[in-house]
This record gives C-alpha cells, sequence and structure tokens, in this order.
C-alpha cells in the first residue's frame, strides 16, 4: 500500500506525513536517544522491514517534528510505537495531526502500544484500554552472570525454532522480525532447550548506555534466571544494564530487583479491538517498547 503524502496546515506551517524508507527512519532514532529511551544502534534495522510502509515522518518544510509507526504484523494485529513530537514544538497539535494521518495504515487490526503515562488518556479516547504497566528497570549490576547449563547459543540451526516459540508469547506470527533480531550485529541471543524443544529464549544488545535485555520469554522462573544469568556472563562488574518487565511477571520482577535494577520509568501497554490471545503478559523481559 502506497502512502501519499498528508498535507495540513498548522500555526508553524504546512505539516506534511509521509511512511519513509530506513535511511529517513534513522534519524527518528536519533531523536528517540536524545529523549533517554536507550535505543540500540541496530535496532531500526531490525524494526522497518517488518512494514516498511508503516514508519511515518511529519515534516514543516524539510525539517522533521513528529513521527509515529503503525506496523502491521499480520491480518489482525498492528503494534504502533515512536510516538514524538520535537521538543520545541509540543502543545500545537503536532502530533494529534500525526497520528490522524498515519493511524488509517493498521485498518481494522487491532492495535496495541506502550504508552507513555502522561498519554494514557489520550490514548484511551481513542478507544484503548490499559492492560498492564511495564517498568523499565536499570541500573549497574550487582550480581554477575554466568553460563548456566542448558542454555545454549542461538546459532543458524536454533533460528526455526525459537521463531516458533516466540509465536505463543506474541499476538502475531513475527517470525522475520525475530530472525532478524537475532541475527543483528552485536546481539547475542541464547536459549534454554528442553529434550530438544525450545523452553525459552531471551536476546542482549548493545544500547548507548550499557547493554539491553529483550526479549526474555521462558515457561519457567528457573528457566528464566538461567537465562538472564547466561545473558549477562560476558558482562563486566557493575555493567550498566536495562529490561522492560511486566509488573504482573513479579517473578521477572524479582529478577531484576535481586541484581540491583531499579525502576528508571514505566509505561502501559494498552490495547484497542480484539486482540488475539497471547503469553505477552507472562514475559520476564519484553522485547522492545516501540514494536511490541
Amino acid at each position: 500500500m502506497n502512502h501519499p503524502g498528508e498535507s495540513l496546515r498548522t500555526g508553524t506551517g504546512r505539516l506534511t506525513v509521509t511512511a519513509v524508507p530506513l535511511e529517513e527512519w534513522r534519524h527518528v532514532t536519533q531523536w528517540a536517544d536524545g529523549e533517554g529511551w536507550n535505543v540500540g544502534p541496530g535496532d531500526a534495522d531490525c524494526f522497518h522491514p517488518t512494514d516498511p510502509e508503516g514508519f511515518f515522518l511529519a515534516r514543516i518544510g524539510t525539517t522533521p517534528v513528529a513521527s509515529l509507526s503503525v506496523v502491521n504484523y499480520s491480518d489482525t494485529y498492528a503494534f504502533m510505537g515512536h510516538y514524538l513530537v520535537h521538543p520545541d514544538l509540543r502543545g500545537q497539535g503536532l502530533g494529534l495531526a500525526t497520528w490522524e494521518a498515519a493511524s488509517p495504515h493498521a485498518g481494522r487490526r487491532a492495535i496495541g502500544l506502550d504508552a507513555a503515562l502522561p498519554q494514557r488518556d489520550n490514548y484511551a479516547k481513542h478507544g484503548f484500554r490499559p492492560a498492564w504497566d511495564t517498568v523499565r528497570y536499570g541500573g549497574a549490576l550487582t550480581r554477575p552472570g554466568r553460563v548456566r547449563e542448558g542454555t545454549v547459543r542461538i546459532g543458524p540451526a536454533h533460528l526455526d525454532a525459537v521463531a516458533a516459540y516466540d509465536r505463543a508469547w506474541y499476538p502475531a506470527d513475527r517470525g522475520g522480525f525475530v530472525r532478524r533480531w537475532l541475527t543483528a550485529p552485536g546481539h547475542v541471543g541464547h536459549a534454554v532447550l528442553r529434550d530438544g524443544a525450545v523452553a525459552g529464549y531471551g536476546v542482549i544488545r548493545p544500547a548507548p548506555e550499557g547493554h539491553r535485555i529483550g526479549p526474555l520469554f521462558a515457561d519457567t522462573p528457573e528457566d528464566a534466571e538461567a537465562l538472564l544469568d547466561t545473558l549477562t556472563a560476558d558482562l563486566g562488574p557493575g555493567a550498566d544494564l536495562s529490561l522492560d518487565v511486566p509488573a504482573p511477571q513479579t517473578a521477572g520482577v524479582a529478577l531484576a530487583e535481586a541484581r540491583g535494577l531499579t525502576e528508571r520509568f514505566r509505561t502501559v501497554r494498552m490495547y484497542r479491538g480484539d486482540v488475539p490471545p497471547s503469553r505477552a503478559g507472562e514475559a520476564y523481559a519484553t522485547t522492545t517498547l516501540e514494536l511490541g
């Protein structure tokens, strides 16, 4: 589907909202880091191919002023993220205008998003309902990791099995994204195998501030702990680590806090429409706040 530019007059000039290619979207990644999102250097390269027509940039003239991603994962589910407005231009309706231009890309699909707390009521006006809080835990590791028995480094031979395991944890099949996520430069994945079947997996990747873990999916708290230990085995003492834990997953909260990590901020997972069932709320760490 092609998205011609949508243009409207604002108090600051004419706003144009268009879906943009990866090279232009990298600007948004830099912008998000300026907001403290701590986006990994390879994240955009993994995100954008998931739905190349779903990454929208708003400009006044040639100046980027707002963004929104609307990623269609399937015929029934989409995820929104990267909702940003330039700090100097907030309060002028640019975010709402960008939303109104970009959100129709989702069509009739159910939609998920992770809302900043101040935006919760605004999303509710668009029919979104809260599901759970997600807590960004971060800080200097006080408990060193170690490679745990029963975990394996994910390699090419494991990709199909891990992607199949991921399907239960997400409201849509995102096998292409999972394969990119596991093989991106700097990304390291480990899995728990039990009787030859995947019983959990996690990924650690570099970020502007330290490292981030996501996802961390596992059948049991013990498997999640084994993966977390293995994923952090190569980090030095006091290394900065962050991960996004659904608050209802109390075992995930305990794992983070036992390693000296504390709450940095929280978001609210919200949904609109009939969302396909998944184990997303049981995750020990969600994959990303930007793409779910």
